[in-house]
This record gives C-alpha cells, structure tokens and sequence, in this order.
C-alpha cells in the first residue's frame, strides 16, 4: 500500500449504543463540483457519451453544478456523528493543496467557509473536537477532503474501500494524502462474522449494536462503497451515497458513466430500490441530485 496508515479491524459494534435509540439527521451542503451531464446518466453509453464524461468534449461553463453533501447524524448516546466529510478549508481558496495536482486539473469545486462542514456543525454548538464517528460512504476525494479536521473521531471505512483508496491513486479519484492521518481508523470487513443482512441488503452492519445507524456494503461505485441507513423517531432515512447520484437513478435506473464494477453498482442499486418499495415512508437522499437537494428539510427527527 502507499499510506502509512493501517486500520484496526472493526469487528465489534462501537460503544455508545442504546436500546430502541433514534437518530436526528441534519443534512449539509458542503458545495458543488462541476461536471459534464454524461457523469451522472451515460444515456445510450455510446463512446462520445463517454468521453465527454471524462471532460474530453464540453467547456466546464456548460457541465452541471453537482451538489456535495456530508450528513451530520446526533445519536443520543453515542454523541455526534458525521458521513463523509465535504471539503478542507483550503479549498476554499484553491484546490490543488489538498486534492494534488491531478485533482486541481480535473475537478471544478465551489465552496466557501460557511459551507465548511466545521462551520455548519459550529452553528449547531458542536466542535469538530465532538465529533466522535465519522463514516465514510467511501474515500473519493469529495468525500474524504476533510477526514483531518476531525481528529478526535472514530473513523468507519470498508476494508475493501480502504485498500483501493490506498493503492489505486488519482486515476480512481483518491487522493491518499486526504485521509493518510494516524486517526482511529477501523476497517469493516464485509465478509465477517459481525456481518448480517437487512430487509433488502445482503451485507449490513449495526454500527452500535442498538439499530439506529446501519451501514449497508453497496459496492460497484467503488470497490468499498457503503450506505447508510437511519432510524429517526416516525421513519428510516437511507443515505444512498454515490451507490445513486440523482433520483433518475434510483426511479429509472439511469446509470452513470463511469463505475468501479458495474455489475455490483447494479446488484447494489437493486438492493436499494427494492427497499424503497417495500419501504415507502423511507426518506431516500441520493449522492449528488442538484434538483433533489433544494427540496431537503433542515434537520430530521
């Protein structure tokens, strides 16, 4: 591997956990990025598609404004909760320090200190010091931007997503210097025996043993992606991550243009649509939906 640091194995659920406990979700804007159409629905997937999904044809004043979230979960136990982790404070004023040469050239970003998620979770009396989990949906670097912001934390990765975002470098979209900090990092491994299945999802996790905050294997986007499923006082919340960009995703099963393993993207989106049918009050909140994002409450309880 190319980092220096080494997960310890999570096997057990962290402490904090209380019987029958529910979560408050606060969803964060954390800015945009800029990206061809193509990126999110391939269309047809004919190779002119594809390259302009690559940014070979289209000037950037052209290409859609994605939304990039990160969520802040409150556990009344086990304290605050963020999954994944917006953008660095540097990149706020330029991209290349905390994303790398590669990444200043090939990502457009749009931020500013208020959209900080340490800014937005200080607006809620919480320090970054207070946060005591961070999950990440996976270690691209419009997810993992931020990881040395929050020391303190608990950090809760796929075994399978680390070891991609360790090896496999920008041509995947990792930036290893990201998240490459000696934190608590714990690697989940899918194939364990702490793993079981739920409603539709063939792998989960119960992060705290209590039920409130699951954490489902939907690999394909990456090699290690991982959702996130809550439980608030009157419904469940699934935070899709990048396993569905846009609710065209999820309602039409358009596909993007680019994936780690198609197959598994499929497998894994089936695995969510058929929750979503069979769970209809659940609050369903896809990757990167510029339409969906404007419609979303403040905070849920």
């Amino acid at each position: 591997m190319d980092v220096a640091t080494v997960p310890k194995p999570l096997t057990h659920p962290l402490p904090g956990g209380q019987e029958g406990a529910t979560v408050r979700l606060h969803p964060l804007l954390c800015g945009e990025m800029l990206a061809p159409h193509g990126y999110v629905e391939r269309g047809d997937a004919g190779p002119a598609r594809l390259r302009e999904a690559l940014g070979a044809l289209g000037p950037r004043s052209r290409w859609a404004a994605l939304p990039v979230p990160a969520f802040l979960v409150e556990h009344p136990t086990a304290g605050a909760l963020l999954v994944d982790t917006g953008f660095h404070p540097s990149v706020v004023d330029g991209q290349r320090a905390n994303m790398g040469r590669a990444g200043a050239i090939l990502y457009t970003v749009r931020t500013s200190r208020e959209q900080l998620v340490a800014a937005q979770l200080e607006q809620r009396g919480i320090a970054p010091t207070d946060v005591r989990t961070v999950v990440m949906t996976h270690l691209h670097i419009d997810h993992a931007s931020a990881v040395s912001e929050f020391p303190a934390a608990t950090f809760v990765v796929d075994r399978r997503e680390w070891e991609a975002g360790a090896s496999r470098g920008w041509r995947a979209g990792y930036h290893p210097r990201q998240f490459d900090h000696a934190f608590d990092w714990r690697a989940l491994d899918y194939d364990g025996p702490a793993i079981d299945s739920f409603a539709t999802f063939g792998r989960s996790f119960d992060l705290f043993g209590d039920g409130s905050v699951r954490l489902l294997s939907t690999p394909g986007h990456t090699a290690g992606h991982q959702s996130v499923l809550l439980r608030l006082g009157g419904r469940e919340a699934l935070l899709c991550g990048d396993a569905a960009y846009t609710w065209r995703t999820l309602r039409d099963g358009a596909l993007p243009a680019l994936t780690d393993d198609e197959h598994r993207f499929r497998r894994s989106l089936r695995e969510i649509t058929r929750y979503l049918e069979q769970t209809p009050s659940a609050l369903a909140i896809p990757g990167h939906d510029a339409e969906a994002w404007p419609r979303l409450e403040r905070v849920y309880d």
